[in-house]
């Protein structure tokens, strides 16, 4: 919609300008537009051209009864028509005039018994066809048309300038708010019937459309039980014996209301800009905020982003990364980050506490930059080109202590690097934040682990002095990126609630399958490095010290179903998927959040059988015992919700004495008083106690007043 209004708004200034340019070569007069709708008291246009010896006129002119057009302009200046419109004109440049309409009128309609001719008698007080004519001499040259249709104004014409008084009148005889619609002051509201200021003319305009309900001011509708509401179609039962005659005025809110007389009124809200206050600078450092230098601008490091390198990404405060760019070079590089100063790092950081760190950079010469080097056109020889100081490695630390930043060390890696044609240079970039001498490790959450957070791994490490931490590590599985061979792979962690599969290839020859052993011990290695963490964190926030935070990895190799030998071109046993099992449960809640911690985590492998197959397609690894083909390697993770259960516990005698359990059996001992026991809920335990209580006692007297009773006492008294 915007690039809609921004084309038609440039439209019309071409079009404006090309009139422009038009009447400024052949001295032509214009008015743009030529043709207007007005709604107001004032309404302007534009007359271009050279009109410095014109004179302009207006009439009101109407469509012929024949033809339905309407006349040429008239500059005959003794037929001159008085209108009730004031013509202006200014001049706004060499040829543009602004001609403008006033009109000379009021616009408020008319009272009742009301004898100004000034006032409006219709709600349309205007509606006439307006012809501006420019001329020179008695020759028009140019003309406008205006249609004007101008309502009236719903405001009595005795308006004044607004008090900034409110008199209340008397709660105790009149309500507060007899006519909550009536929002505005000394003007009629439309649609609000019961408003004061709105005479009987403009109530005939919504008198059928009126605000119903307290707001339209109903604010005390009678009640139900008057005998003036109901009827005799919808009168109930009671009617009219039960009725009440009340007048009207008897209010049950009257009275209610604080009894106020005089208020001043609050002034209301304006259109006009605020006065904003600068903004206040906030440096405390937060996990995940960027970190600034001291003239507010980012601190970059090269970084890798949706897989590919961004020379100047943020750092973010206590987030740590390790990345490798590819840059193909074809020339020495001149330019930042490959080509770099020390002086270039030096640069002051604000710590989070109002003060400043400068950034201690280290220079260190690579002595082998080879590996960071592969050449494309064979190896460097004494005619290629050697770049020098080509920035290697950049390799930050952040000391930090709570929400500040106490030191930054800078380790700049440079080496010279032959150009023999072009050069594929890898170069390493790194960000670790210290406490101390410890790396900060996010949490997964406080205290249960947060959906799509890490799952925290850990391996025990023992002091010297026989005690021990658990030092946290992660669990990972396959990422496939690149050409997803297995040697060349990265790999991502375990998110908590996510369930995922991923593999990478690896490539087997016919000679690898004539060494099983070699080859299952590849696999498995492989595998192996995956979850190398014998822990897992209950919480996502565990301490390192407390042994109960942390749960022990149980690990399962799962056989295959057939056991099969080793043969030609063939071996079983393969560890090729890696299954992780998660158990999770939620453990109460914290302000309303579930927290959710694990329970069990269990890795399984399953085994398989890989062997040469030459029945059809690529044949080639079949001839050739050193060519390879590609077979996967897999792994997966998967979250279980472990259900929580809200019963109460079974009790011993429940669990041991099932005859007595009215599950099971159709006898039910424990329900033999029922109307007695907490079992019945047809009526209130109160009520079936009292009602039982009564059947005992009418028992107990009729045994006490009947013939067994009696014949007891006889017995008892001839003894």
């Amino acid at each position: 919609m915007a690039n809609v209004l921004r084309v038609s708004t440039s439209h019309q200034l071409l079009c404006v300008f090309m009139l422009f340019t038009l009447a400024h070569t052949r001295n032509v007069v214009v008015f743009q537009p030529s043709y207007l709708t007005a709604s107001g008291p004032v309404v302007s246009a534009l007359l271009l051209g050279n009109s410095s010896d014109m004179s302009l006129s207006v009439r009101t002119v109407s469509p012929s009864n024949t033809t339905g057009s309407i006349g040429p302009p008239s500059c005959n200046a003794c037929n001159a028509e008085v209108t009730q419109w004031v013509l202006t004109r200014e001049q706004v440049g060499k040829t543009a005039v602004q001609v403008q309409l006033s009109l000379e009128r009021s616009l408020h309609l008319c009272g009742e018994n009301e004898t100004d001719p000034d006032c409006c008698s219709n709600p349309l007080c205007v509606l006439e066809t307006l012809q501006v004519s420019a001329c020179v001499g008695d020759t028009p040259q140019a003309s406008l048309l205006i249609q004007a249709k101008i309502h009236a104004l719903l405001v009595p014409a005795n308006a004044g300038p607004a008090d900034n008084k409110t008199s209340i009148p008397n709660q105790v005889y009149q309500p507060l708010g007899p006519c909550p619609c009536d929002l505005t002051f000394r003007a009629c509201d439309v649609r609000c019937c019961c408003d004061k200021d709105c005479s009987k003319e403009d109530l005939t305009l919504f008198a059928s459309h009126c605000l119903a309900g307290p707001f339209g001011g109903q604010v005390s509708p009678p009640p139900d039980y008057q005998c003036s509401v109901q009827s005799a179609e919808n009168s109930p039962d009671w009617f009219p014996f039960l009725c009440v005659h009340s007048p009207p005025k008897n209010n049950p809110f009257l009275g209610l209301f604080y009894q106020g007389n005089v208020v001043k009124s609050e002034p209301g809200p304006t259109f006009q800009r605020p006065v904003l206050s600068a903004p206040v600078s906030v440096n405390v450092y937060v996990e995940g905020s960027p970190i600034l230098s001291l003239n507010d601008q980012y601190l970059t490091i090269p970084q890798k982003l949706f897989g590919q390198c961004v020379n100047n990404a943020p750092v973010a405060f206590l987030k740590n990364f390790k990345v490798e760019c590819v840059t193909r070079l074809r020339t020495c590089p001149t330019e930042p980050p490959l080509q770099t100063l020390p002086g270039d790092f030096r640069i002051e950081v604000k710590n989070g506490e109002g003060g400043d760190v400068i950034v201690e950079v280290t220079d260190e010469v690579a002595t082998d930059p080879s590996q960071s080097i592969l050449s494309t056109n064979g190896a460097a020889t004494s005619e290629s080109l050697w770049c020098e100081n080509v920035t290697l490695a950049l390799d930050y630390q952040f000391y930090w202590k709570e929400n500040s930043i106490t030191n930054i060390t800078l380790i700049r890696t440079v080496g010279t690097v032959p150009l023999n044609g072009s050069v594929v240079l890898t170069t390493r970039y790194s960000a670790v934040f210290l406490n101390g001498d410890f790396m900060s490790e996010p949490n997964s959450g406080n205290p249960g682990y947060q959906v799509g957070r890490p799952v925290i791994g850990g391996i025990m490490d023992i002091f010297d002095n026989n005690t021990g931490s658990i030092q946290r590590t992660s669990i990972n599985l396959w990422k496939s990126v690149g050409d997803g061979h297995c040697f060349n792979i990265e790999k991502k962690p375990v998110l908590f609630g996510e369930n995922s599969t991923s593999g990478c290839l690896l490539p087997v020859s016919r000679q690898n399958l004539t060494q099983c052993d070699l080859l299952r011990e590849t696999v498995a290695s492989l595998q192996a490095a995956l979850t190398t963490a014998t822990y897992v964190a209950r919480t996502g926030n565990p301490d390192p010290l407390t042994g109960t935070d942390w749960i022990n990895i149980s690990f399962v190799m799962l056989n295959s179903s057939t056991t099969i030998e080793d043969a030609t071109s063939s071996c079983y046993g393969i560890q090729s998927h890696q299954h992780i099992h998660v158990w999770s449960l939620i453990d109460g809640t914290i302000e309303g959040r579930p927290q959710r911690e694990i329970r069990a985590l269990q890795v399984s492998y399953s085994m398989s059988t890989w062997s040469l197959d030459c029945g059809g397609g690529d044949i080639s690894p079949c001839l050739d015992p050193q060519e390879t083909w590609l077979l996967p390697i897999t792994s997966s993770v998967t979250f279980t919700d472990i259900p929580v259960n809200t019963e109460p516990p079974k009790t011993r005698f429940q669990i041991n004495f099932t005859e007595y359990d009215c599950n099971r059996n159709d006898v039910c001992w424990p329900e033999l008083a029922f109307p007695l026991t907490r079992y019945y809920t047809g009526e209130p335990y109160s009520q079936s106690l009292a009602k039982g209580l009564i059947l005992v006692f009418f028992f107990i007297a009729a045994s006490i007043l009947g013939n067994p009773w009696r014949q007891i006492r006889q017995a008892w008294n001839a003894l």
